[in-house]
C-alpha cells in the first residue's frame, strides 16, 4: 500500500528571503471498484484504510444493506492504483444493475456519472435513535478534532470524519482528501466494529452538502455537525429524515440550522 503522504522540497518564498524546506504533500491514488467481477466506480482516495472506504462506500451508496451482504473483498495493486474486488449476495447486485453507474469521482464530487435525477437522492428512512445532549459537548469535541487529525498536520490536505460518543469522546477518525470518503471510511469501520450510530454524532471539517447528510441518514447517524457551511437541500434531507444538522462549528461557536427532533439542549 502507498504511503499517505510523501516528502518534497519546494523552495518556499517569501517577500523577505526564500529556503528550501522539507514539506509532506498528501497521496493520492485511483481507486476501482468492481463487484461480482463487474467494474462500477474509480474513485480519488487517500491511500489509507481503504477496505474502511469500500464497505461504507457500498452501504451509503445503496448497493448493500449491511455488512453481511459482502461476501468477500480482495484489494490488490493495479497498474496505475487499486482495485478493490466485492463479492456481494445476488439481491444487491440485482439492484445494483438497476441503477448502473460509472463514474471517475472526482475528490470533491459526490455525484460524477449518474445518469438519472432519482438516483441522485434516493429515499430516506427516519432515523432511529433517543440521543439527547449539550451543545457544549458537540462544540468541545470539535475543538479536540484536529488533535487527532495526524495526516493533515502533515498536508494540510486532508479532510477528517470522526464519530463521538454521547459523553463527547471521540471514539474513531478517519482521514483522506475527499470529504465523502472520510466520511465513507469512518462509516465503514463503525460496520466493521459494530458501533451503534444511535449512540452518537458525526463531526466533518468540510462544508456540508446534501450527500453528507444522506450517508449519515443511511447508516443511522442521528446528528451531524460540519465545521463549514451547509445547502438548503442538506437542510431539507436533514429534515425529512430527523437528522439535526449543525454548521460552521468553529472556535467562536457553532450554527444549529435543524434539529427536528429536540436532540440538542442549550442550557
Amino acid at each position: 500500500m502507498d504511503k499517505p503522504t510523501k516528502a518534497y522540497h519546494p523552495r518556499i518564498w517569501r517577500p523577505e528571503k526564500s529556503w528550501v524546506e522539507e514539506r509532506h504533500v498528501a497521496s493520492e491514488i485511483p481507486l476501482a471498484l468492481e463487484y461480482n467481477c463487474i467494474s462500477h466506480a474509480v474513485m480519488m482516495v487517500s491511500p489509507t484504510d481503504i477496505k474502511d472506504f469500500t464497505r461504507g462506500f457500498s452501504l451509503t451508496e445503496g448497493i448493500i444493506d449491511g455488512l453481511d451482504d459482502i461476501m468477500d473483498m480482495t484489494v490488490a495493486p493495479a497498474d496505475k492504483g487499486y482495485i478493490a474486488s466485492l463479492e456481494i449476495t445476488p439481491d444487491c447486485f440485482r439492484r445494483l444493475d438497476q441503477f448502473k453507474r460509472t463514474l471517475a469521482g472526482r475528490t470533491g464530487c459526490g455525484l460524477c456519472g449518474i445518469d438519472r435525477l432519482d438516483h441522485a437522492i434516493r429515499p430516506l428512512n427516519p432515523i432511529k435513535s433517543q440521543l439527547v445532549l449539550d451543545a457544549k459537548t458537540v462544540f468541545g469535541s470539535m475543538k479536540n478534532l484536529s488533535i487527532l487529525q495526524v495526516q493533515n498536520k502533515k498536508t494540510g490536505a486532508l479532510h477528517a470524519a470522526a464519530f463521538v460518543s454521547e459523553t463527547g469522546e471521540i471514539l474513531c477518525v478517519r482521514e483522506d482528501i475527499g470529504r465523502h470518503n472520510a466520511l465513507d471510511k469512518l462509516i465503514g469501520h463503525m460496520m466493521v466494529q459494530k458501533i451503534n450510530p444511535a449512540n452518537g454524532f458525526a463531526l466533518i471539517t468540510s462544508r456540508c452538502s446534501f450527500e453528507m447528510v444522506h450517508k449519515c441518514a443511511t447508516f443511522g447517524i442521528p446528528l451531524l455537525a460540519a465545521v463549514s457551511a451547509t445547502t438548503d437541500l442538506a437542510l431539507k434531507l436533514a429534515e425529512q429524515s430527523g437528522l439535526s444538522l449543525i454548521a460552521f462549528t468553529r472556535r467562536e461557536g457553532m450554527n444549529i440550522y435543524c434539529d427536528p427532533r429536540k436532540r440538542i439542549r442549550y442550557d
